[in-house]
């Protein structure tokens, strides 16, 4: 498996119709937590197992972690959790629409590629455009997690989230970083990062209810 992917090559850039929440979950009413860039999806897996009345979506850019998870999933009988193919930055706003007033609650991004070349950096999945259509179509009190090992990455999504407005950061009594994942489950990653002893830097903030996005 290939851990990159160039999600600017023409291939990437192709629009897809998304399935609609309704042909996703049997239950479409529920609140949604969407996890971009879901790789393996042992994230939501673990989530989908405790919360049954969430619904649950992995958007990944790497089709065959996308098929493995699904299979992952239909092995366990999930029918909260629905894991899709796409690139986030061209498909993502269709399937938003489609969500009833307020039900997209949560939005983790965990581990992003971080793309460390400048000339890389427009590959990032994280840009304001994607933070705009989180924005607009959140709950008022909705959640966006973000957290990453590395620093600089961190410090370059902070300061989007930061500089929009759309969300302030939640209450941590004056430190920046919040100490432990405020979800009851951990990524590959994340696990692979506390075996080696490396910094999780992790934020989270929360939909400002004050402000509207056309």
């Amino acid at each position: 498996m290939r851990q990159h992917v160039n999600p600017l090559s023409q291939f990437f850039q192709l629009p897809l119709s998304l399935p609609s929440k309704s042909i996703l979950f049997k239950d479409a009413h529920y609140p949604i937590h969407l996890d971009i860039g879901s790789a393996k999806g042992e994230f939501l897996i673990e989530l989908a197992s405790k919360y049954p009345k969430w619904n649950f979506v992995g958007l990944e850019i790497r089709e065959p972690l996308v098929i493995s998870a699904e299979r992952k999933r239909n092995k366990l009988e999930l029918n909260n959790l629905k894991f899709l193919f796409c690139n986030v930055n061209i498909s993502l706003d269709e399937w938003l629409s489609d969500l009833d007033d307020g039900q997209l609650k949560r939005v983790s991004i965990q581990f992003p590629d971080p793309w460390f070349k400048r000339k890389h950096f427009k590959r990032r999945v994280f840009k304001i455009s994607l933070l705009n259509s989180i924005a607009r179509f959140m709950s008022k009190d909705g959640e966006l997690f973000i957290q990453s090992d590395i620093f600089k990455l961190i410090e370059s999504m902070t300061n989007v989230i930061d500089n929009s407005n759309y969300f302030d950061r939640k209450d941590i009594s004056g430190f920046r970083w919040i100490n432990q994942n405020p979800y009851d489950a951990t990524t590959d990653r994340e696990l692979f990062a506390l075996k080696k002893n490396l910094t999780i830097y992790k934020a989270m903030y929360i939909r400002n209810s004050s402000l509207f996005i056309n």
